[in-house]
């Protein structure tokens, strides 16, 4: 028996290997979308640009004051000072000690939204919850139809930590979030529903892996260069960013795919959204 099991386990690996081997149609042109270019955050760091799309829908303060702050040039030159592999790269902090903040109040906790008929929500998976993309950013919520029983006509969500994502950071109390931020290595469901997730890396994220771990890293650390948002970079220079449209046709087949593979081990966090820079 376990020689039979054997082998129908190796026919299930050969034949979860032919599928993702067979070649996938690529994006069409109604497949992509451009992101709005005030909600899109340029990171240059030492190990290369980092493109993060901001999501003001999941929480609309801390991308605000994000994007002030980087408005202000209070970024440019700030160390990434705590770098844990598996987890992520943490920096904005004028101190780079993890103990500084910006001269603004903190920013009151978002953990979770509320999600509504008409926010743009691109529905992957349905359970007792509903998990679906905000822009670039996985998102878990209460199923949509709820909505008809609450007061506001919404229902609670909130974003997933998954590679890739852009957490604000804090101390013990939960309204502590003033400027520094985090960029995720690795998945890390721990985090949700406890700390803000306003957006998601869209390209570079090779860059992020590339930053030096350590608690602090040695020195010299690595830092962001300069920080801007896309909207402020002269039009004749700006790069040209555009993403695959998670409510578009080409990725439900993606999504499609991915459930297929791994049955009840689909992870949205798992999903890749193809991006290009011009």
């Amino acid at each position: 028996m376990k020689a039979v099991a054997a082998f129908a386990s190796i026919l299930a690996l050969a034949a979860v290997a032919s599928a993702s081997a067979a070649p996938q149609a690529k994006p069409g042109p109604g497949d992509w979308r451009t992101p709005d270019p005030d909600n899109v955050l340029v990171i240059d760091t030492n190990q290369g640009r980092v493109f993060v799309e901001l999501t003001p829908q999941v929480a609309p303060q801390t991308v605000e004051r994000v994007k002030t702050l980087a408005r202000q040039h209070l970024y440019d030159g700030l160390s990434f000072f705590r770098v844990i592999d598996d987890f992520m790269a943490q920096t904005g902090d004028p101190k780079n000690t993890g103990e500084g903040a910006s001269s603004l109040p903190n920013v009151p906790a978002e953990f979770s939204f509320r999600r509504g008929p008409a926010t743009p929500f691109a529905v992957v998976d349905k359970g007792p919850s509903e998990v679906g993309f905000v822009g670039p950013l996985p998102v878990e919520s209460k199923p949509i139809a709820l909505a008809a029983f609450t007061a506001d006509g919404k229902v609670p969500a909130h974003g997933l930590f998954c590679s890739g994502a852009i957490g604000f950071a804090r101390s013990d109390d939960p309204d502590s979030g003033n400027s520094q931020f985090f960029l995720m290595r690795h998945d890390y469901p721990t985090l949700n529903g406890k700390y803000t997730t306003f957006g998601r890396v869209i390209a570079g994220e090779g860059a992020v892996r590339a930053i030096k771990t350590g608690e602090p890293p040695q020195a010299p650390l690595d830092r962001m260069l300069k920080v801007q948002v896309l909207a402020d970079m002269p039009a004749a220079s700006r790069p040209q960013v555009r993403v695959v449209d998670t409510a578009s046709a080409y990725f439900a087949r993606e999504v499609a795919a991915a459930k297929a593979s791994a049955g009840d081990a689909f992870n949205p966090c798992d999903l890749e959204i193809a991006a290009e820079v011009k």
